[in-house]
């Protein structure tokens, strides 16, 4: 009896100095006098209950207040709360440590991407089967051949050709937005020593094997920040863009009409335009109207104010809201415009009321968080929005219900676009964490996350554009994906 205590006795002192973290004295001896009567007592005769400091991946780790587990050394380190010492240890520099093996280990897995399937059962062979035998119609197995086409993308480096590369080399790509037709890319690039500058990128060399494309570039610079930007369709398709740009000091800011033919022109008889600005302070977000209702017209979205302006004949019309209004767009066939605000409201404004009217307000929904980004479906029957809650919904706008929800979108804080593609099917959103995520339209079902081929950091949030004719008619679908001064294909083929 005396030998088999003293026996319990050394091998809890052994336990205890074996044990990574910070054991107590004496919990050990409490564990093996307990071990027989624990339900999780192992199998190999040791008797070890379930430690406080497991190993990684553990949900039995406790979170000790002032401490930080690692699951990689298997003990406790101390959070240091301030950035005086050599190398701290902080809550942040843990977090983007974490986000940092995540990135790196997709990045691997990247490269064995062709082998990847987005939903189980759904290859190639049995696609083309389940269609053969009649399971699948042709409208379902479209969906699923571009869903599968997705999932197995490769990134490709674009070589950038322009007449000054020592500008490519140091000027970061702050927003890209393709046009219509996927022929043109604009561009918004941050310059060294402050500003930015614009440029347009012509696509009809993004071609497999070589992926080259040119960049158009002008004289224009502005030391001002681009809030909104959108193409706009004045003497042809995608002729300007218009951009909003933020005031400084005492400069207010303005709504830009920006010609493309300052940098290239694709029509015969085109002459260089010129610059015109509107004196619109504090736009937030921009719009150009396609509708015949609203011919060459405008809107921009303002604290607690929206403005519809004719390009035309100057006239305005105001309509007075109870938020910010961070973005907008216009219906093709009915008369309204849809706002998305900081208060999380989505309303549409019936462009046949006067603003002096009453009941402008056609639609109206709620989100719980700021909107960031509002899309209309083509039939116009549906809305997607998304949210700085990381929220992404399918809005029924005759039933003025959410349908559905697209689970993943990370963000806190930011303005960040949202791409839907009804032909491929697909939603496209990159979040705050840099990660590039691509949904099924049909189901909400999550095909494709893509990391940032850089360490994730808030400046560099990387901007794509996805197109299912990249390059023009005869190009094939892919995205696009622009990051410091890298561009970035994900192509089909």
């Amino acid at each position: 009896m005396h030998k088999s205590s003293w026996h319990s006795r050394r091998h809890g002192r052994r336990g205890h100095r074996h044990n990574a973290g910070f054991g107590q004295h004496g919990s050990n001896e409490r564990n093996d006098a307990g071990a027989q009567q624990s339900p999780w007592a192992s199998s190999d005769g040791r008797g070890e209950a379930p430690s406080t400091s497991s190993p990684a991946g553990s949900s039995s780790v406790p979170d000790l207040p002032g401490y930080y587990f690692d699951p990689e050394k298997k003990r406790y380190f101390r959070l240091l709360p301030g950035h005086n010492n050599c190398n701290p240890l902080t809550k942040e520099s843990i977090r983007q440590k974490e986000m940092e093996r995540k990135r790196l280990k997709l990045l691997e897995e990247e490269k064995w991407q062709g082998k990847k399937i987005a939903r189980l059962g759904f290859n190639t062979s049995s696609l083309l089967q389940k269609s053969k035998l009649g399971f699948l119609n042709s409208t379902c197995y479209c969906r699923l051949a571009h869903e599968l086409r997705v999932s197995c993308m490769q990134r490709k480096k674009v070589q950038i050709q322009s007449s000054d590369p020592s500008a490519l080399a140091s000027d970061q790509f702050n927003l890209i937005m393709a046009d219509t037709n996927s022929e043109r890319l604009f561009t918004v690039n941050d310059v060294k020593v402050g500003g930015s500058k614009y440029g347009i990128i012509s696509l009809h060399g993004l071609k497999t094997p070589t992926f080259r494309v040119h960049m158009h570039e002008n004289l224009y610079f502005t030391n001002r920040k681009v809030n909104a930007m959108c193409w706009a369709s004045l003497n042809h398709l995608d002729s300007h863009v218009l951009l909003c740009l933020m005031g400084i000091a005492e400069t207010p800011g303005c709504v830009t009409l920006l010609p493309t033919s300052l940098f290239v022109s694709n029509h015969a008889g085109d002459r260089p335009g010129m610059l015109c600005s509107f004196r619109i302070p504090g736009a937030w977000s921009c719009a150009w109207s396609l509708n015949i209702q609203a011919n060459n017209c405008f809107s921009t979205g303002l604290s607690r104010r929206v403005l519809v302006t004719s390009v035309v004949t100057g006239h305005r019309q105001s309509f007075g809201t109870r938020s910010d209004v961070l973005t907008q767009q216009f219906a093709l066939t009915a008369p309204l415009l849809f706002n998305g605000c900081r208060s999380g409201e989505i309303f549409a404004i019936d462009l046949r009321c006067q603003n002096q009217g009453k009941g402008w307000k056609a639609t109206r929904l709620f989100h719980d968080s700021a909107v960031t980004s509002v899309q209309i479906l083509q039939e116009e029957q549906c809305l997607m929005a998304s949210d700085m809650a990381g929220t992404i919904k399918l809005w029924d706008l005759r039933t003025t219900k959410c349908i559905r929800q697209y689970e993943g979108h990370v963000n806190e804080y930011a303005h960040l676009p949202l791409h839907v593609h009804e032909e491929e099917g697909i939603v496209v959103a990159v979040g705050q964490d840099c990660y590039t995520r691509i949904w099924s339209l049909h189901d909400g079902q999550l095909l494709r996350t893509i990391p940032s081929p850089y360490p994730t950091s808030k400046a560099d949030i990387p901007s794509v554009a996805f197109s299912s004719r990249l390059g023009g008619a005869r190009g094939a679908p892919g995205l696009l994906m622009a990051v410091r001064q890298d561009l970035y294909c994900f192509s089909y083929s």
